[in-house]
């Protein structure tokens, strides 16, 4: 069987209308094993192409581009950029999965969005990888996204494209060049004249910046609500998990078991065959 994925979408709801997420499925579309990948605040579902085909031996493996990344949809309404709006939306993809239980990996924000769906009274998710996301993100982090995220910057070619995506995703480690050509291409599309803009509704920004906290966000209840065993995958150098809250994961909750990627900030990419298989123990044990 190939491991090319498939490429799908559903449509999801929110109160100004319709919006279609896209997603690729991995693997036998009638293994009832399944794996739900879910990347972080402004990439998208290519991140987990590694990851996929590597565990798409054992499992229905998908992978959403989240509303207003990538080739999902872009929302009317933009302060609905946030995780309850994604709960929904990933509640309405397991529907269209037609599946009872599933496993989850997810980065940062899509780490977030697991969180909040295994939180809930008869959650569908039954194992969950928190991809250098918990409860607590540091305000140092999100000053730091903040600089960034949601902006609109125009590239004269691919080029100067991967010199902006290297420069803001610098934390995710060391990697060859054509994997950070590969992390570039996956995250921008060409414009008529050449060249390149992000790939991403420049609006997904506004809540976030709006409801900037004063101090870290905190989200211990959510995440003491969560059940199922859960492995936390923490860089060892990352701003937004620190090695404190991962202490505390792993003593409330599900309490998670933590593993560090050394050299690595926020994120582990998990492109990787060490992180690869840390996750693939983990699911699969």
């Amino acid at each position: 069987m190939s491991v090319a994925p498939r490429r799908r979408s559903v449509q999801c709801a929110t109160p100004r209308g319709l919006h279609r997420i896209a997603y690729l499925e991995w693997g036998d579309p009638e293994n009832a094993r399944v794996l739900v990948c879910v990347h972080g605040l402004s990439r998208c579902a290519r991140d987990f192409d590694a990851l996929a085909a590597a565990l798409s031996d054992r499992y229905r493996v998908v992978c959403p581009d989240m509303a207003g990344r990538g080739d999902s949809g872009w929302l009317a309404d933009p302060m609905r950029y946030v995780v309850p709006q994604y709960v929904s939306d990933m509640v309405t993809l397991v529907a269209r999965l037609d599946v009872e239980t599933l496993h989850w990996v997810g980065t940062s924000m899509g780490g977030l969005v697991g969180m909040a769906l295994a939180a809930l009274n008869d959650s569908p998710v039954t194992k969950l990888v928190l991809n250098d996301s918990g409860p607590v993100v540091t305000r140092a982090s999100l000053e730091r996204i903040a600089s960034y995220f949601g902006l609109a910057p125009t590239f004269p070619d691919l080029e100067s494209a991967e010199q902006y995506v290297r420069a803001v995703s610098a934390p995710f480690g060391p990697h060859s060049d054509a994997e950070w050509r590969f992390l570039t291409e996956v995250v921008v599309r060409r414009n008529a004249d050449g060249s390149y803009r992000m790939h991403y509704d420049p609006r997904i920004g506004e809540p976030f910046r709006a409801h900037m906290p004063e101090n870290d966000l905190e989200l211990w209840p959510i995440y003491e609500a969560v059940r199922c065993p859960t492995l936390v995958v923490r860089g060892a150098l990352s701003d937004l998990l620190t090695r404190d809250t991962c202490e505390r994961m792993a003593a409330c909750g599900p309490k998670a078991k933590v593993i560090e990627v050394e050299g690595v900030g926020h994120a582990p990419t998990l492109m990787h065959a060490d992180q690869i298989g840390i996750v693939r123990g983990f699911l699969l044990s």
